[in-house]
């Protein structure tokens, strides 16, 4: 029986994927992740439930595929020669750029030849084993080790903290990981565009395949497979070096004071109070005095308007900026349609506390006349920067915005916060109570 005629029969399509941030992970609100939303929506498309199994290594997939417990594979695979003798690969979906990484102070390599001294380990049955295979039939003396036992994410940890000298990487885990350790490096692009594919058994899943093709050629031209890569890797496109180095070295510093506040805060306002640390960074860099030249004060840089209307006294005390920013940020993302779904939601919410309600009402119409989706990000990102432009805000009730000022904002939030769920899982206290913040002045 064909293996679509399974599937339908069943209810079911069995997804075999990787636990990766790039692929699959389990969150506090259920699964998630661009390989999860892609299948999900293809099973919904066919009617049936998904079922996804999460494997730690990518030299689990090709068994459970050819044992007949999976259907099909969703985790970022490469469309690679060995693959092919066992796999059909789908229609790409995503393509790659592949890095050669290292850390920063170590001197870069800027050749293949600069290498052959150092350690390089990369993942066990990756297309990066491939890669170098290649690469050392030019270059004999190229060595390097392969772990079974790790993910993308680990070996780029063991390359920041000095464990081992280079590995390899995909752009996307590398974009991810750089946020964390920002001393990470691209030394060479190893190849360019590689391309990515869902996988099937080799001359069983045909009919199948011609499904997910069409679906995914669809999701295309919707503008669906570009808002799931928004979702994931938006926050990622802009790198501070300097600002991450910064924000890491105040966590330590400042967050500490403040940190029980963000969580109280977030306990009443039902937000996670990471995302209002976030938001607390983005305005003020955790200090509580802090003043704009246009007059907004405190860790929440609140105005004067917006501190009446939420009854608060005293803009620079810690604890009601805190909780005036988490009710304030709560009122905007409840002005946003209930059309709009997460995450969408929280970043209109976002720019909506950085630039005003009335003007996110006036790029959703601005998107309708340019035929685009109001209710996705994506399209009223590109819109909110011609606010500033006198042929479109003439034309708008709320006129004039610096509108390319919300979209680094809510872009520089997500990574922050991205960053504080990293930290707190690191540490294990993301939902501790935190320690008690050492005596003394404002740490800078």
């Amino acid at each position: 029986m064909p293996i679509l005629d399974q599937v339908l029969e069943t209810g079911e399509l069995r997804v075999v994927t990787r636990n990766s941030p790039t692929s699959y992970t389990i969150s506090p609100d259920g699964p998630t992740g661009p390989e999860y939303d892609l299948a999900q929506a293809f099973a919904e498309e066919l009617g049936v439930t998904l079922v996804m199994e999460s494997v730690e290594s990518v030299s689990e997939i090709v068994p459970l595929l050819l044992s007949g417990q999976a259907h099909m594979a969703a985790a970022g695979l490469s469309i690679t020669k060995s693959r092919r003798e066992f796999l059909n690969f789908g229609h790409p979906y995503e393509s790659v750029d592949v890095h050669l990484i290292y850390k920063l102070g170590t001197g870069r390599p800027r050749s293949i030849e600069d290498i052959l001294d150092q350690s390089i380990e990369i993942v066990a049955s990756s297309s990066h084993v491939e890669l170098l295979e290649e690469l050392q039939q030019d270059y004999p003396d190229l060595t390097w080790s392969e772990n079974a036992d790790v993910e993308f994410a680990d070996l780029l940890a063991k390359v920041a903290m000095g464990e081992v000298d280079l590995t390899v990487a995909d752009s996307p885990d590398f974009n991810i990981q750089r946020h964390f350790y920002p001393d990470l490096r691209v030394a060479l692009d190893l190849d360019v565009e590689d391309q990515i594919a869902w996988a099937f058994p080799r001359d069983t899943a045909d009919s199948l395949l011609a499904r997910a093709d069409e679906f995914l050629i669809a999701a295309g031209d919707s503008g669906f497979l570009t808002r799931v890569h928004d979702r994931y890797y938006g926050h990622t496109k802009k790198y501070d070096y300097v600002g991450t180095r910064n924000f890491i070295r105040h966590y330590e510093s400042r967050l500490p004071r403040y940190r029980a506040m963000f969580e109280d805060a977030g306990a009443d306002w039902g937000v996670d109070w990471r995302l209002l640390a976030a938001i607390g960074y983005q305005e003020s860099h955790w200090r509580a005095n802090a003043v704009s030249p246009t007059g907004v004060r405190g860790i929440m840089m609140l105005t004067q308007a917006t501190a009446d209307y939420l009854g608060l006294e005293d803009r620079e005390d810690p604890e009601s900026s805190i909780f005036g920013g988490a009710e304030y940020f709560v009122r905007q993302t409840e002005r946003v349609p209930d059309t709009v779904d997460e995450p969408d939601r929280t970043w209109m919410a976002l720019a909506a506390y950085n630039v005003g309600f009335n003007h996110l009402k006036d790029v959703r119409t601005l998107v309708e006349w340019q035929g685009g989706d109001p209710d996705s990000w994506i399209d009223m990102s590109a819109a909110l920067p011609l606010k500033a432009q006198r042929k479109w805000y003439t034309k708008l009730p709320y006129g004039y915005a610096r509108g390319w000022e919300p979209v680094l904002y809510v872009n520089n939030i997500r990574a922050y916060y991205n960053i504080l769920v990293w930290l707190t899982d690191q540490d294990g206290t993301a939902g501790e109570e935190p320690t008690e913040p050492e005596a003394g002045g404002e740490a800078t």
